[in-house]
């Protein structure tokens, strides 16, 4: 199933319990005394109240970002989203280093650019994410996605965990 991202308190918090239930089949330590800073506060409010979301019309727009393995249908339902209302929905131009097609234009289909550029955003915590491909570098930079929340449009993208 694809998973709507929220950032990042339930990662987190699933990442934390998890280090204390490993860790207590060997030791027989409490929580708190292991990991104080992780999991004992994170228990103090495990949860939190969900509720249907209703912008302000002063706030901005938000990134959505669709998680799932390949093969479960993330790309379509991204697809999907921005084709229903293409006026709210919009997704992040990424950025390749790979050759464009004859076809393709800069800034429509990705950001054409060198690795050297690439890598140089990557290293500079440009990308909000990245990988290889086929020996080409793909990822979506936070000024690709600003620019769309920047034309009052919710960014849609997708990611499949590595």
């Amino acid at each position: 199933f694809p998973v709507l991202m929220s950032l990042p308190l339930t990662a987190g918090f699933r990442r934390s319990m998890r280090l204390c239930r490993r860790k207590s089949r060997t030791n027989q330590q409490s929580c708190y005394t292991r990991c104080p800073s992780s999991c004992y506060s994170t228990l103090a409010a495990p949860y939190e109240e969900v509720v249907r979301y209703q912008r302000h019309p002063a706030d901005r727009n938000r990134l959505i970002i669709l998680v799932g393995p390949a093969g479960v249908g993330v790309n379509e339902l991204r697809r999907r989203l921005i084709t229903s209302n293409p006026q709210e929905f919009q997704s992040a131009i990424p950025h390749t280093t790979r050759v464009k097609k004859s076809y393709e234009m800069n800034g429509r289909e990705y950001h054409y650019v060198s690795k050297e550029t690439f890598e140089k955003k990557m290293y500079s915590h440009r990308m909000l994410e990245y990988g290889e491909y086929k020996g080409y570098l793909y990822g979506t930079s936070i000024d690709a996605v600003r620019t769309v929340l920047d034309e009052g449009k919710i960014c849609v993208i997708d990611l499949e965990p590595q």
